[in-house]
């Protein structure tokens, strides 16, 4: 396994957001039918503790793929800060807090992340440093030797959302003209936010031709392109729960076609419990990747599918699933695995992930991946 020897590149860069997630950790594990039922004011709920671990695209996707075992340059930025302190050595313990940017003008990031039994995640998030993000912060002596270069969330980095997007555009062309596969997630913003009220649809048809792999879930993906459908599927949702009123042909398939033909060579949308949708450009734009990447055109060019997500042994948090999903994507892409095997560990690794109340503590090793789902890991 693994990609051409002749380019002798190694490693993922994982910059963007990076937050200090505070959970806390219902007592109760009763679903509850809405989230009236638990948050209700001058009720008192009561709680089993509160987790706290570093999440964002930064923690979650880049100490991911260490855990999975890929040499990683995770690049996020904090404040010189308590919150920030507890940051930086929960990175020490990974070896990983050397690419952090620690900034005295600025405050750490950070998310409260409400995740009652059997209603969608909340979250009270304040961007702070994140926000302050910009492209002269990447170590740019990183494009010559990495594999991918992956971005994760520029809606919620102020520098790159503004001036419909110029700076992220300029930041992924500057990554891609360096040689390395680029790679983009997206999330969730306040549609009443600055950001919210970006040019969204602008912005992502411009970014496209600089992006090898695209990995939003389809909410962010409606949010972004199709406003009013998210309006309409919000308001039928129960307990926010739009996957269940998604159609995987009717609401998917387009969107992902929009992107490949603005110039995305790979599209992966997650889909939540339901599972991943891939599709993929031609034959010709697939050998456009960078970072010494080769997919088989007979396994990847022009491809559609979907793959079903695995039944986790127990759910205790969604959180950081998605972010941990494209870790083993990349992953597995840089190591060489088929395209059918590439989806599976994605989605294995996002069952995985759900099992504890962290991002990372729930995370299986590939072999162990593929002895559970060769041995018939049951599906969604």
């Amino acid at each position: 396994m693994g990609n051409n020897a002749e380019t002798k590149r190694e490693g993922i860069i994982v910059a963007g957001t990076l937050t200090l997630d505070l959970t806390p950790v219902f007592e109760s594990q009763k679903k509850a039918g809405a989230v009236e039922e638990i948050l209700v004011p001058g009720k008192v709920v009561h709680v089993a503790g509160i987790d706290i671990h570093p999440g964002g695209a930064v923690s979650n996707t880049g100490l991911g793929l260490k855990v999975l075992g890929a040499k990683v340059h995770p690049i996020g930025k904090v404040g010189k800060d308590e919150l920030g302190d507890i940051v930086c050595r929960y990175y020490e313990k990974y070896g990983a807090a050397e690419d952090l940017i620690v900034d005295g003008s600025i405050s750490t990031s950070y998310s409260i992340a409400l995740a009652p039994p059997g209603i969608d995640r909340i979250f009270l998030h304040d961007p702070c440093a994140g926000n302050t993000f910009r492209k002269d912060d990447i170590d740019k002596t990183l494009y010559e030797t990495a594999e991918v270069f992956h971005y994760g969330y520029p809606p919620v980095s102020h520098y790159l959302y503004i001036n419909d997007g110029a700076e992220c555009i300029a930041m992924m062309k500057e990554a891609k003209e360096a040689g390395v596969a680029t790679s983009v997630d997206l999330c969730a913003v306040d549609p009443e936010c600055e950001s919210g009220r970006a040019d969204w649809i602008g912005i992502i048809r411009k970014l496209s031709p600089y992006v090898d792999f695209f990995e939003p879930s389809i909410e962010e993906l409606i949010f972004y392109l199709d406003r009013d459908k998210y309006n309409r599927l919000f308001a039928e949702a129960q307990n926010g729960d739009m996957i269940g009123l998604l159609d995987m042909e009717r609401d998917v398939k387009p969107l992902a076609e929009q992107l490949i033909s603005w110039g995305a060579k790979v599209v992966l949308v997650k889909c939540g419990y339901k599972g991943l949708y891939l599709m993929t450009a031609g034959a010709g734009a697939l050998a456009g990747i960078g970072g010494g990447i080769s997919l088989n055109p007979e396994d990847w060019a022009d491809k559609a599918c979907f793959e079903r997500s695995y039944v986790p042994d127990q759910v205790l948090s969604g959180t950081g699933a998605g972010d941990t999903t494209i870790a083993a994507f990349l992953y597995a892409v840089t190591q060489g695995y088929s395209r059918e095997r590439c989806l599976q560990l994605a989605a294995a690794t996002g069952a995985s992930c759900v099992e504890s109340y962290d991002a990372l503590g729930g995370l299986k090793s590939f072999e162990e991946l593929i002895r559970k789902i060769d041995a018939g890991w049951k599906k969604q």
